[in-house]
């Protein structure tokens, strides 16, 4: 399965229009006749979402293409290659579009065929920065529930970066504009084929804390789902189960500050579902941290050289986590969250009387009342010694900051600078408290590790070296502490919300 990141920018021609001087060197041009069959959903789940999934001939990329949206004029695109006479999408494909299928056919919904003249743009030693591709396109789709077929053409013009930056798409793209191009009406041949794609993205309202809390969950369920394929590919650190398990834990925080606004029974479900996932991914996550952190650790150290066995052992335990993240997530519980979060965007079990007043007051005093509960645990901490209780205290001060961090981000389209102040007063607190936390778990890991059956007394020596580090520096971020508390207990950005 190769994957690679596709970065491009598109342009309608008409059919005379005529390539201008790009004011770059352009290599010979090479024709090719390109096949493509796009498979979807009935209800067309993937194209809502800006995936494509196709079957290609022709070029010199033929194979089965998934593209995944990744950014502005970016999708990420894993490619197999094509199968003797094999139709059916391919199983490693399938289950990759799992959170959006969730076990609904993928069917053919339109065939599209390009003529293609493509052009490489080359620097002046004659390296390839890019590839302008200028198509002519026959497009099918295909009649669903009855639906008439129709026969479409029109002509684009594609350039793709091989070497070069989006700066440089740009300034080539200005050259077609300024010769009569447009820029392009659709994201895609497909989008353009449909014509009509569903829409799933709730657009942003504010206007009362029904609203907010609703929009907000929404943004965050779409990025949970544009994650899960990548956290099915990974099998190493990028950063996708970090973004998947953050988006969850967000969803979660809102549902329990403003789980006043909700029908309790539906919201407890959900609550309980998401953090269930959440910990599913924390697993690798907690792994990939721990793991990155030792590897810093022991690069400090001398004579060390040599990996520890203990290291690759936790490097093993990660993999076995991955998989059963995978299996996770291809769980029937798994895909009921995914159906229990549509249904819940498609009709909020909003409790009218408190979730239909205005974002001020009734949002504002969810964001004092998760501000106040964070305060009150740092107090409680802060009255500790330093021991286990004072850590476990801390981390319970940690998810409360977080959860304020949360509410205040929900609240800040709606209240403006007060609330953004807020949020980031609550981030520089779980920044703090996170450092912390993390060298306690650290530390722990270290002398359970140190303490197991067999250890070799080299390795046992330098677990000992390296749980002293962690001991001493994981009190550092409670140095800044104290300034960061105070900041936060400042009453004016709560009293500028309306709150108090």
């Amino acid at each position: 399965m190769a994957r690679h990141t596709e970065l491009e920018r598109k342009y309608d021609a008409d059919a005379d229009f005529v390539l201008p001087d790009l004011e770059v060197r352009v290599g010979a041009p090479a024709t090719h006749t390109l096949q493509a069959r796009y498979f979807d959903t009935e209800d067309l789940r993937l194209a809502a979402r800006g995936i494509t999934l196709r079957r290609r001939q022709g070029g010199d990329d033929a194979g089965w293409h998934l593209k995944l949206p990744a950014g502005k004029n970016t999708k990420r695109e894993i490619r197999l290659p094509l199968a003797e006479s094999a139709q059916d999408v391919p199983a490693e494909l399938v289950t990759l579009v799992t959170a959006h299928t969730r076990g609904r056919p993928l069917i053919p919904v339109a065939e599209v065929e390009t003529r293609r003249v493509e052009r490489p743009l080359l620097d002046e030693d004659g390296r390839v920065l890019a590839k302008l591709a200028d198509d002519t396109v026959h497009a099918h789709p295909f009649g669903r529930n009855g639906g008439e077929v129709r026969l479409m053409a029109w002509r684009e013009i594609e350039i793709e970066a091989v070497t070069a930056s989006d700066d440089f798409l740009a300034a080539v793209g200005d050259h077609l504009l300024d010769a009569g191009a447009r820029e392009a009406a659709a994201r895609s041949k497909l989008a353009r084929t449909l014509e009509t794609v569903p829409a799933t993205a709730r657009p942003p309202a504010t206007g009362t804390a029904g609203d907010v809390l609703v929009t907000y969950l929404g943004k965050h369920f779409a990025k949970m789902l544009a994650y899960d394929p990548l956290v099915r590919l990974a099998d190493h650190d990028d950063d996708s189960v970090h973004k998947m398990r953050v988006a969850a834990r967000r969803m979660r925080s809102l549902l329990r500050t403003h789980r006043r606004l909700i029908e309790p029974a539906r919201a407890a479900g959900l609550e309980t579902e998401l953090k269930w996932l959440a910990d599913a991914l924390g697993e690798v996550r907690d792994l990939e941290v721990l793991r990155a952190r030792f590897e810093r650790r022991l690069a400090q150290l001398p004579d060390t050289d040599q990996e520890p066995s203990w290291l690759a052992g936790m490097a093993a335990e990660e993999l076995r986590a991955r998989d059963r993240l995978r299996e996770a997530l291809s769980t029937p519980r798994y895909l009921a969250l995914l159906d229990s979060v549509d249904a819940f965007l498609a009709a909020p079990p909003l409790l009218d009387r408190r979730a239909g007043r205005a974002a001020r007051p009734e949002t504002a005093k969810a964001v004092a009342k998760a501000w106040r509960k964070m305060l009150r645990r740092h107090a409680h901490a802060a009255g500790l010694p330093a021991g286990p209780a004072r850590d476990a205290a801390l981390h319970r001060t940690r998810k409360a900051a977080k959860r304020a961090r949360y509410t205040a981000e929900a609240a800040a389209p709606a209240l403006g600078s007060p609330a953004k102040k807020l949020l980031r007063r609550a981030e520089r607190l779980q920044e703090l408290l996170g450092a912390h936390h993390d060298g306690v778990v650290a530390a722990e890991r270290l002398g359970e590790l140190a303490r197991r059956p067999g250890t070799p007394a080299i390795e046992a020596f330098a677990l000992g070296r390296l749980s002293e580090r962690e001991e001493r520096d994981r009190e550092r971020p409670l140095r800044d502490l104290p300034a960061a508390v105070k900041k936060a207990a400042k009453r004016k950005p709560l009293r500028r919300l309306g709150a108090s």
